[in-house]
């Protein structure tokens, strides 16, 4: 008995995110309170202008510690989301910019931020400890 391994080349369906077929339009998070991807908005909704906060501190307030990827994965969606996410205010742990090709052109994350007053220097926030909001401390406690 032969089996045919399927293998996955650059041209192939297999390749293409989803397994295959057309590229799928990005769909909006449902909006349920249990959907991870909304509480992570509603937290992003609450930093304040002209300050920013990191995915892991996102993350660990909403009880996920180990899930900074998943609020990442959730501020590559936000552009889809209504009302909007500022998705520009949300960084790394040190205050790099890893989120910024996921915007509508290079360097409009920075943008945002430095209309808002915040400084960067090297794609990293300048003054990151004394700009970050921590919702740990700034919220009460989510349920």
């Amino acid at each position: 008995m032969s089996a045919l391994k399927r293998v996955k080349t650059p041209d192939s369906p297999l390749h293409r995110r989803g397994g295959g077929g057309e590229a799928k339009k990005k769909k909006p998070a449902k909006k349920t309170g249990n959907n991870f991807f909304m509480r992570v908005y509603v937290v992003a909704r609450k930093i304040p202008r002209g300050r920013v906060t990191s995915y892991g501190a996102i993350a660990k307030y909403l009880g996920a510690g180990k899930s900074s990827r998943m609020v990442g994965w959730a501020m590559n969606n936000a552009g889809s989301v209504l009302p909007p996410v500022p998705a520009h205010r949300v960084v790394n742990r040190i205050g790099l910019l890893t989120g910024q090709h996921h915007f509508a052109y290079p360097g409009q994350m920075q943008e945002l931020l430095e209309n808002e007053g915040i400084k960067v220097l090297h794609n990293k926030v300048k003054d990151f400890e004394e700009l970050f909001w921590n919702p740990m401390q700034e919220l009460k406690p989510f349920k």
